[in-house]
């Protein structure tokens, strides 16, 4: 088995091993991963953090040993906290690396960084604050950074950075937690999620206080909840059909 760290801001990750193929999530700076299959130009990949798979470009990644993957792995996450930060390389040459990449492999690849970070699990209360710093962000499908995010990378990336763990999509963070037989059970930073047509769930967001919730739809945008589902302020019509609220914390 082979292993590898992202040492670039964000990296796509693609069902398929093509530049042409879709994006279905992002390593960001720090990630580190096993290496399921290695190709000539592309490698097949199992993320630590949430053991989502999918290939990346053989050239945006670094290898490192099995011990450095499991020194990595065994240690809390050291998360940069600010929107846009840089960390620097040997040469003095400067890297951007987006909120919530990973500076634990800071030493094995030779990069120091002066910005904010955290490395503790912060109290449930900090989710909606966290969760504002992402407000207008545009969706990108895959997407999880302040420049482009998806609803399930959202809500995984908001209780990342206060030091809980989510799957990355949304039907597999719908299997985490209890649920909650009505909204008014429900507190800030408990998980909301919503069905299609055909009763797959395809949406989530993080509710707040008052019947209101935070999501990625079109932005990261601050809707009302009802029994019904996400009530939209500027179509005055509902987008979302509820089925399920989970209490992860």
């Amino acid at each position: 088995m082979q292993y590898g760290i992202c040492n670039l801001s964000i990296v796509p990750l693609r069902p398929e091993p093509s530049d042409k193929s879709e994006l279905i999530s992002q390593l960001l700076y720090g990630d580190i991963f096993k290496i399921l299959e290695q190709r000539k130009s592309w490698s097949r990949i199992r993320l630590a953090f949430d053991k989502y798979e999918g290939w990346i470009d053989n050239k945006q990644y670094t290898e490192i040993t099995e011990d450095d993957y499991k020194a990595l792995n065994s240690q809390a996450l050291k998360l940069s906290t600010d929107l846009v930060e840089f960390v620097e390389n040997e040469n003095h040459q400067l890297f951007t690396i987006p909120m919530g990449s990973s500076l634990n492999g800071l030493k094995l690849l030779n990069h120091t960084h002066e910005g904010n970070h955290t490395n503790k699990q912060l109290p449930k209360s900090h989710l909606i604050e966290t969760a504002f710093t992402y407000l207008n962000t545009p969706y990108l499908w895959g997407g999880k950074t302040p420049f482009g995010i998806d609803c399930s990378g959202f809500t995984q990336m908001v209780y990342k950075l206060n030091g809980y763990k989510l799957l990355r999509d949304a039907s597999q963070q719908a299997t985490q937690g209890d649920a909650l037989s009505f909204i008014e059970e429900s507190e800030p930073g408990d998980l909301a999620f919503f069905d299609n047509s055909e009763g797959h769930i395809t949406h989530v967001g993080i509710i707040m206080e008052d019947n209101y919730i935070i999501h990625a739809h079109g932005k990261v945008r601050i809707d009302r909840l009802d029994h019904s589902g996400i009530y939209n302020v500027d179509k005055s019509m509902h987008t979302h059909k509820l089925r399920v609220i989970k209490k992860i914390i």
